[in-house]
């Protein structure tokens, strides 16, 4: 079930101007009211989007995040135990470990 948000066309009712509905995906957009049976559309919701801030948090998720030191140096400022912090050009070993980020 999801939570639809309409908007009364006409003047508003005791459910207000914009009311929330809870309603399958497969069911028909509400044309009118339930309660006074006025003339409602329905609205796109804003979508609540958040982004870690944090290097612990990006790390937590299970990204890698490469920052770029010098010339073939990057910094893993996310790194894991047992990982090296600093990945150099021609050191497989200093490669950050993504079997251990990467699941199915």
């Amino acid at each position: 079930m999801a939570v639809y948000e309409y908007e009364h066309l006409g003047p508003a009712c005791s459910r207000g101007r914009v009311f929330e509905v809870v309603q399958s995906i497969h069911d028909q957009p509400l044309t009118v009211c339930p309660d006074c049976g006025g003339p409602v559309r329905r609205l796109i919701s804003l979508v609540g989007i958040r982004t870690p801030k944090t290097n612990s948090e990006l790390r937590d998720l299970g990204f890698t995040k490469l920052v770029k030191r010098d010339d073939g140096v990057y910094e893993n400022v996310t790194a894991r135990d047992g990982e090296s912090r600093y990945m150099r050009r021609g050191q497989p070993e200093t490669l950050p470990h993504l079997d251990k980020t990467i699941s199915d």
